[in-house]
C-alpha cells in the first residue's frame, strides 16, 4: 500500500454543538480545511475556545462532526472508522490512568485493547524510551505528575500509530521533563511518525514544528511553514542598554520606546529599505540617552500569534515586557 501524502486531511469540517436550556448553540468549527503532511511536526495553535480540542476529539472519535470530510492516513473516518482511528495515538491534556495499575500493566492492557498480540507488544521498549523503567512495577498513584504525563505518551504509542497527537503535553511539567519530551518527540519524528502538537508555550512550537496552523473562533487563520509565518511581520526592535538608568521611557521623535523591567529601552520600527536602525539610534541620542550597548530583535511566534488572533498586525509589539 502506497503511503499517503497527507497524514491528516480535513475538508469543510463543521461542528455545531446544539443549544441547551442554559447554553445557546455554538459553531465550534466553521468549515475547516487543513492538511498535515506525512512525516511533519505540525503545530496547532490558538487561544482557549478556538476549536482545537473539538478538532482533535473528532479525529479521536470522541466527538461526531456535523459535516465535512476527514481522512486519517488516507482513510475516511466515516467509511472505515476503526481502521482510521488505529492510525492515531492521542495524548490528552488530562491525565487518565488507572491508579491501581502499574505502568507495565497499563501498557499491557492498552495493547490488548488495540488488539496488539502479546508477542508483538513493546511495553519494555516504551517504558525505557520514556524513562519509566525503574517505575515499571510501581503503582501509578505513586508516580509524580511528570511521570504520569510520560506514561500517557507511552500508552498512546502501544499500537505503533503513524500519527501521534499531543494535546498540551508539557502543561504543568518542569523544564527538564519538557526537554526530555521534546527529545523523544524529535526521535519519533525521525522514525517517521507524524506529530501534531497543541501547546500554549509558543517557544515550544517555534522550536519543534516545521509547519504551524493558527485557529481562531473555529477558523484556520494561517497555515504555513514556521519560518514563513515568522516572516509575516515587518516589525523589529532595537534594544538599547543605556549608560545611566532611566526612570521612564523618553519621548522619541518618530518612534515609540518602552522601558523594560531590566532597564533596557526597546524601540520598535518597521523594516524597509534600510537605515532604520541608524534613525532609531539618532532619535535615542537626541533624547539625551547615552548608549552603552544595543541589540536588534526579530519578531517571534508570539508576535505573529497575537497579530492573527487579536486583530491588527500592528498590535504585535516586539517591545513587550
Amino acid at each position: 500500500m502506497d503511503l499517503p501524502t497527507y497524514a491528516i486531511e480535513a475538508k469543510a469540517l463543521v461542528k455545531t454543538y446544539p443549544a441547551t436550556k442554559a447554553v445557546p448553540a455554538k459553531q465550534a468549527l466553521k468549515g475547516v480545511d487543513l492538511k498535515v503532511a506525512r512525516g511533519s511536526i505540525f503545530g496547532l495553535l490558538g487561544p482557549n475556545g478556538a476549536g482545537k480540542s473539538t478538532f482533535i476529539n473528532i479525529l479521536a472519535g470522541l466527538v461526531k462532526k456535523t459535516s465535512g470530510e476527514v481522512k486519517l492516513w488516507g482513510v475516511d473516518i466515516d467509511q472505515h472508522p476503526r481502521t482510521a482511528r488505529a492510525a492515531i495515538g492521542v495524548v490528552p491534556q488530562e491525565i487518565a490512568a488507572d491508579v491501581f495499575f502499574t505502568p507495565r500493566e497499563s501498557l499491557e492492557v492498552q495493547g490488548g485493547l488495540y488488539g496488539v498480540p502479546r508477542g508483538e507488544r513493546r511495553t519494555d521498549q516504551l517504558l525505557a524510551a520514556l524513562g519509566l523503567t525503574d517505575k515499571a512495577d510501581a503503582y501509578v498513584r505513586q508516580l509524580s505528575g511528570g511521570m504520569k504525563r510520560r506514561l500517557m505518551v507511552a500508552k498512546a504509542m502501544v499500537h505503533s500509530p503513524p500519527i501521534l497527537i499531543l494535546d498540551e503535553p508539557t502543561a504543568g511539567v518542569d523544564v527538564e521533563l519538557r526537554r526530555q519530551l521534546w527529545e523523544y518527540v524529535r526521535e519519533l519524528n525521525q522514525l517517521g511518525v507524524t506529530i501534531v502538537l497543541t501547546t500554549h508555550y509558543l517557544e515550544e512550537a517555534e522550536a519543534l514544528c516545521d509547519t504551524i496552523a493558527i485557529v481562531n473562533r473555529g477558523e484556520v487563520v494561517a497555515c504555513e511553514p514556521t519560518r514563513t509565518l515568522l516572516g509575516r511581520l515587518d516589525t523589529r526592535a532595537v534594544v538599547v542598554t543605556p549608560q545611566e538608568p532611566l526612570a521612564h521611557a523618553p519621548s522619541l521623535v518618530g518612534f515609540e520606546g518602552r522601558l523594560r523591567p531590566d532597564g533596557r529601552l526597546a524601540v520598535s520600527f518597521k523594516s524597509g529599505a534600510g537605515g532604520e536602525v541608524e534613525a532609531v539610534l539618532a532619535a535615542v541620542r537626541a533624547a539625551g540617552v547615552g548608549i552603552k550597548d544595543l541589540s536588534t530583535e526579530e519578531p517571534d511566534l508570539e508576535d505573529v500569534f497575537l497579530a492573527l488572533t487579536y486583530g491588527d498586525p500592528n498590535a504585535a509589539d516586539p517591545t513587550r515586557d
